[in-house]
């Protein structure tokens, strides 16, 4: 049940109700949308048809020379090399593809992935000890989607006699950069700061392409890029926006045998788009690692046989059924646990735990109960020795590393991003911690931007709304971080029938403003009550295709009356 009440915020400047008229075959309130992100107009073209060729070199990122001469290195002399990445889908595709580019240049190489609950996050000594155990030392690590703050870990691996080329999207700590033969990370001085590992290790092919020709057609990569990342929320601006809207086209004819068979696995019907990829296939690629069973999911994506990749596909959805079933057990017991504790009038932040949740799972329950009491939150999974795993997600305005970094003699351990980031824990520091992360909180962020508000992009009339008109508007895709899928507003809407509950507490709806009907989908909006029509509703559009007919669909966000 959500626990707040949107504030409804119109986004930048109202659309004049007067320019409706189409202009060049493409409606003007798109193009109130398009200036609304900040589009100048001679970019236009540009953001409504990204194009391959405008891709920057990539040796502009810092250590790119460096990493290709060692990997050119290790083909020329045949080293063992060994790839070693995260466990989430930004890792494991980035494993992928890596390994498809070397294998263009002849070599055959070892992947390595840690699993969260026992090894944690990136080069842990843990993890590399299992890693070293499982095969032939390599003369060559290539860690994708970690190990920029690895110092400690990247030393020991060079007492080994080991070299790293590291090809990373995090933040580096620009005083204690890592002792290795590349570090290729965007964020040490690149404009390309938004790209997810997938997108760095991409560019890393690039530039080896440049360098020397191999057996590779990159483009046929493009769906893994994609994948990787909408599934890590980095913003779709600039390279991403190109990367992923042609990534997405490969993705509906992918060659990747796994891709495919997640595809089928999860219903979609012949076309994609970020929210499949996001609310689809991402979810179970992430499951196989939450659940601590990652070699899975990185085999559902290296495998090149169309049998063995339905059954992995099958596997990974069976995780995501855990994942589900351990999310509403936890989601359970924390809004217990709040009913004791918390006051969503007076508490600035959440923070809960328990010794009996699932480590892989408390990530997502965070972002349920954030967004649903609009608080920045951290849920946190303790172990038989007391030992806390938490992960936190935050709201507009409220940085989690800097939060971490001012509680950090209370925690053990903790980074990320400033949306999304974890933590370890000692349980007797959790109410201290909760006292200190509300007062960092209370100081960094303003009363207004603590309440929960909707933006709103623009208003519409049923009757502006068509195929047509969601042609054009499908040309604003890929939506995601920095590029979201617009939120319209109409009013005065009444039902053409009694709402139809289906199974999870979702409504299908039938709408009516004036002549002109829409079918709706209001997902969880059978958890509170309605109030009485006439109603004025916030919602996105979608394309829906049942049985060869498509229609446009509403996707309602929020349902309030409309004032007399």
């Amino acid at each position: 049940m959500r626990a707040t009440a949107f504030r409804w915020v119109q986004l930048g400047e109202p659309f004049d109700s007067r320019c409706q008229s189409e202009a060049g075959g493409f409606p003007q309130i798109l193009k109130h949308l398009i200036r609304q992100r900040g589009i100048a107009a001679e970019q236009t073209e540009t953001f409504l048809h990204p194009k391959l060729r405008n891709l920057t070199d990539p040796f502009l990122i810092p250590g790119m020379n460096r990493a290709v001469s060692r990997i050119l290195e290790a083909v020329d002399q045949d080293h063992e090399i060994c790839i070693y990445g995260d466990y989430d889908v930004d890792g494991i595709s980035s494993i992928t593809i890596m390994t498809r580019i070397l294998q263009a240049y002849g070599l055959e190489p070892r992947q390595f992935i840690p699993r969260r609950g026992a090894e944690g996050y990136g080069l842990s000594f843990s993890a590399l000890k299992r890693c070293m155990s499982e095969g032939v030392k390599p003369s060559l690590l290539i860690a994708v989607d970690c190990g920029t703050t690895s110092t400690l870990e990247v030393a020991h691996l060079r007492s080994l006699a080991i070299d790293v080329v590291i090809v990373d999207h995090h933040e580096p700590d620009c005083d204690s950069l890592p002792d290795c033969s590349a570090l290729v990370n965007p964020k040490c001085g690149s404009e390309l700061t938004y790209l997810c590992a997938a997108g760095v290790t991409f560019k890393l092919g690039h530039a080896l392409l440049k360098t020397r020709h191999a057996p590779l057609d990159l483009k046929e990569l493009l769906d893994l890029v994609a994948v990787a990342t909408i599934a890590d929320i980095v913003p779709l601006i600039g390279e991403n926006r190109v990367l992923v809207r042609h990534g997405l086209k490969h993705l509906s004819s992918t060659l990747n045998p796994g891709l495919r068979a997640l595809q089928e696995v999860t219903g979609m019907n012949g076309s994609s788009t970020s929210m499949d990829v996001g609310f689809r296939i991402g979810p179970r690629i992430n499951a196989a690692g939450r659940m601590d069973f990652p070699e899975d999911a990185l085999a559902t994506l290296n495998t090149g046989c169309h049998h063995t990749a339905a059954e992995l596909a099958k596997k990974l959805d069976g995780y995501n059924s855990q994942r589900q079933a351990h999310e509403t057990l936890i989601r359970k017991e924390a809004n217990a646990q709040l009913l004791e504790s918390f006051s969503p009038e007076n508490d600035p932040v959440i923070v809960i735990g328990s010794r009996n949740w699932h480590h892989g799972v408390v990530g997502i329950v965070a972002s349920r109960l954030m967004r649903q009491y609009h608080k920045p939150t951290f849920v946190i999974a303790i172990d038989e020795n007391g030992i806390g795993k938490g992960s936190g997600r935050s709201i507009d305005g409220v940085s989690l590393v800097g939060a971490i970094r001012a509680c950090n003699g209370l925690i053990i351990s903790g980074g990320g991003h400033a949306m999304a980031a974890g933590l370890s824990i000692r349980e007797e520091s959790m109410q201290s911690f909760r006292e200190k992360f509300s007062e960092y909180v209370l100081q960094n962020s303003s009363a207004e931007q603590r309440l929960p508000k909707l933006t709103y992009d623009v208003e519409i009339t049923f009757s502006q709304l068509s195929l047509d008109f969601l042609a054009s508007y499908e040309l604003l895709q890929p939506f995601g971080n920095s590029n979201p899928q617009p939120v319209f507003v109409a009013r005065g809407i009444a039902l053409s029938r009694p709402p139809f509950h289906m199974k999870n507490k979702h409504l299908r709806l039938k709408l009516r403003q004036g002549y002109h009907e829409q079918d709706a989908v209001f997902f969880g909006g059978g958890e509170n009550e309605l109030p009485d029509p006439p109603w004025d509703i916030a919602f996105n559009i979608d394309r829906n295709s049942y049985r060869g007919k498509t229609t446009l669909q509403i996707i309602i966000q929020d349902i309030i009356a409309t004032a007399n």
